[in-house]
């Protein structure tokens, strides 16, 4: 005979009502078996009521509606505009509630900081959602090549095509995405793979190249060095993501991943195991302010360059 599990559900809510909101968050929270999705805020509404009531759970709006949205909740994910995140997020904090972040945490020094000092304030658990983190199969390789030795050096590249002539996506409507490019919105990806294998960065130099693109040489502290292109302007024919790590046992490659909701299913979980143990995840708010820090010295010296 087996015990019921009588765990109660992580109570999440829910800010923002976007492309991200619609098409990953609130799917994956209201499926998720041990999250009750306990509302959606929204600026506007009609879009808040639309994603609630698509999900069976309360719609939230205005300011007073963040506050009430907190108090009913454990945790908040955030699907907003980094710059919007993160003073959210440190309200959150100082609510109690627990914090599922986008990545970039923010896109200043400042503003992440004022994240992870509040979060560490609170003693409220972080986690920040780099999407390669917690994919089953890209954060199971991760894993299995961090545990080995003897990398020289390694080539990330991911090139989307938001911006091409032609293009539909959604995503492209986003101002923060087409003001910051691709060093803000996937650069998070590419180094949240790396340094856990590598080795923190100790020395970067950063370029612009054409659109929105831009190259990074890195330094890591195991001695290994790699090289970086991002950008979201490429020619579809020309998209796409390739991480490759070399060394002495040859050479690596970073596998396909299902898709996002799945892997935001994984950073819920890696949430409510934080919570659980009081065991900080190694993504963060603290690991979301270094990512910060790197980001904002590479824009620098690639501005400086143009």
């Amino acid at each position: 005979m087996t015990t019921a599990d009588t765990t109660p559900p992580l109570r999440i809510g829910l800010l923002g009502t976007g492309p991200w909101a619609r098409n990953t968050q609130a799917p994956a929270l209201a499926a998720h078996p041990g999250v009750e999705l306990s509302g959606v805020w929204g600026r506007r509404a009609e879009a808040a009521d639309a994603l609630a009531t698509a999900h069976g759970t309360r719609a939230y709006t205005g300011e007073e509606g963040i506050d009430a949205l907190l108090q009913a909740s454990d945790a908040v994910a955030f699907a907003l505009p980094p710059d919007v995140q993160a003073p959210l997020a440190v309200r959150a904090a100082e609510a109690g509630c627990h914090l599922l972040m986008d990545k970039p945490v923010a896109t200043t020094v400042a503003g992440a900081r004022a994240v992870a000092e509040a979060a560490e304030k609170a003693s409220v658990a972080s986690v920040v959602f780099c999407t390669l983190r917690f994919a089953p199969e890209t954060s199971a390789w991760i894993t299995e090549q961090a545990a080995l030795d003897g990398w020289f050096t390694a080539r990330a590249q991911w090139l989307g095509s938001l911006y091409a002539a032609g293009s539909d996506s959604e995503y492209a409507d986003s101002p923060w995405r087409r003001a910051k490019g691709g060093l803000w919105d996937v650069g998070p990806h590419a180094l949240s793979v790396l340094i856990p294998v590598l080795g923190d960065v100790e020395h970067l130099t950063a370029a612009a190249g054409p659109a929105d693109t831009t190259h990074l040489i890195l330094r890591h502290t195991s001695g290994a060095s790699s090289t970086v292109t991002l950008g979201l302007s490429a020619p579809p024919g020309a998209a796409g993501v390739e991480i490759e790590l070399r060394g002495e046992r040859g050479t690596a490659s970073i596998p396909g991943w299902a898709g996002a909701e799945t892997a935001f299913r994984g950073a819920v979980d890696a949430l409510a195991e934080a919570v659980r143990t009081g065991v900080p995840h190694p993504c963060d708010a603290r690991f979301g302010l270094h990512l910060t820090e790197l980001l904002a010295a590479a824009e620098e010296q690639a501005q400086a360059a143009v």
